[in-house]
C-alpha cells in the first residue's frame, strides 16, 4: 500500500512538473516570438531554441532522475522574466494613422477642453479622410450617457465604448484600444505579450461607431445608462484623466487586465467602491447582464427587451452621407 502511494505520489509530482514546464515554457516561447528585437527568422529561431532547450532539460530529467536539469530551468526561466521586465511602453512608435494622436484634455470649471478628438470619415478601413480636431464641452449640458457594444464575431466578445450626449445634439464617444504600429494587425494573443500599447480615442459617434457598422461590418447596441448627471460627470472627468495619464506615462494593452471594459471599470470604482467584480467583465458581449444587476438599465424594461431595443446596426446602415448619425441611429419606427 506504502510503495502504491509512492509511485501515486511521484506519478502526481511528475505530471504537475510537466505541466508547469508545458505551461511556463509555452508563455517564454510566445513571449520571445512578440518580442524578442529583429524579424521573422530571428524571432522563429529565437523560439525553437528555447523550445529544444527546455524539451531537453525536460528529458535529462526524467531520464537521469536529477535535479539538476530543474534548477538550470529555474535560472533560465528568472534570466527571461528579466528581460521581460525590461521591456517598457512607449508612445514613441510608427503609428497608424487612427492612433497617431494621442487624446489630452484642459479642465476651467464646467468647461473641459479636448486636444486631438478624431473626426474621420471612412470609406473603407484603408481609404479614409483624417481630421484632428480641439473641441469644448460644457459639462453644464451633459444630459446622457450610452454604453455602446460593438460585436464582431462570438456573442460573447464585444468592443465597449461610452458615448456622452450633450444638449445642442452632440455625442462624444470615449474607447480604449489597442495603439496599432503602422501595418500592424491586431492579435488577442499579442495582447497578453506586450505587443500594443493602449490609446484612448474620442470621436464623434459618425467616426467611432460609423466605422464599425458601416465599414468592418460590425453588429452595434446601444444602451442608454440609467446613471445621474453627477456620475455622468464624473465618469466623463475620469476619461480626461486617463487620457492626460496616458499622454504622458503609457501603458500597454492587455487582452484581460486593461482592455476597453476593465479600464472603464476601474474608473467607475472610484465612483462607486461597492461596484462588484464579474465574469461579464471579461466576456464583455454579456456586459448588459452585469449593467442590469446594478442597476445601470432601467429596469422598466426586461434584459431581453433592452437586448432587442438597443440594436442599432441596421439604423446605422442606412444612414447617408451628411445625415446626423447620432439622431439616424436613434430614431426608431414607429410600432
Amino acid at each position: 500500500m506504502a510503495n502504491l502511494l509512492q509511485a501515486t505520489g511521484r506519478g502526481l509530482a511528475l505530471l504537475l512538473g510537466a505541466l508547469l514546464v508545458f505551461v511556463s515554457g509555452a508563455w517564454g516561447a510566445l513571449a520571445l516570438w512578440y518580442q524578442l528585437p529583429g524579424g521573422i527568422a530571428v524571432r522563429t529561431l529565437g523560439c525553437a531554441l528555447w523550445v529544444a532547450l527546455v524539451l531537453a532539460l525536460f528529458a535529462i530529467a526524467i531520464l537521469r532522475r536529477t535535479w539538476w536539469p530543474p534548477g538550470c530551468y529555474a535560472l533560465l526561466y528568472a534570466l527571461l522574466l528579466a528581460w521581460w521586465s525590461t521591456i517598457a511602453p512607449s508612445n514613441d512608435r510608427a503609428w497608424a494613422d487612427d492612433v497617431a494622436r494621442l487624446l489630452g484634455g484642459e479642465v476651467h470649471g464646467n468647461v473641459v477642453t479636448l486636444h486631438n478628438v478624431r473626426d474621420f470619415t471612412w470609406r473603407s478601413d484603408a481609404d479614409y479622410d483624417a481630421h484632428w480636431e480641439t473641441q469644448s464641452y460644457d459639462l453644464d449640458h451633459l444630459v446622457s450617457a450610452d454604453a455602446v457594444l460593438s460585436h464582431w464575431g462570438s456573442k460573447a466578445i464585444a468592443h465597449a465604448m461610452i458615448s456622452f450626449g450633450f444638449d445642442d445634439g452632440r455625442h462624444l464617444v470615449f474607447s480604449v484600444e489597442i495603439r496599432k504600429r503602422r501595418g500592424q494587425q491586431f492579435s488577442s494573443i499579442g495582447g497578453f505579450f506586450k505587443d500594443f500599447e493602449a490609446i484612448l480615442i474620442a470621436a464623434p459617434e459618425s467616426d467611432l461607431i460609423r466605422v464599425r457598422t458601416n465599414v468592418r461590418g460590425e453588429d452595434d447596441y446601444l444602451y442608454p445608462l440609467a446613471i445621474s448627471r453627477e456620475t455622468m460627470r464624473a465618469l466623463f472627468l475620469s476619461y480626461v484623466r486617463t487620457a492626460n495619464r496616458l499622454a504622458t506615462a503609457p501603458a500597454f494593452y492587455n487582452t484581460i487586465t486593461s482592455n476597453c471594459t476593465t479600464v472603464v471599470y476601474r474608473m467607475a470604482r472610484h465612483l462607486d467602491p461597492g461596484l462588484p467584480l464579474d465574469a461579464r467583465l471579461l466576456f464583455t458581449g454579456y456586459l448588459p447582464g452585469y449593467l442590469y444587476k446594478i442597476g445601470a438599465l432601467d429596469h422598466r424594461r426586461t434584459l431581453a427587451e433592452w437586448s432587442a431595443h438597443a440594436r442599432i446596426t441596421g439604423r446605422a446602415r442606412a444612414s447617408r452621407p451628411g445625415e446626423d448619425f447620432s439622431r439616424a441611429i436613434r430614431v426608431r419606427e414607429a410600432p
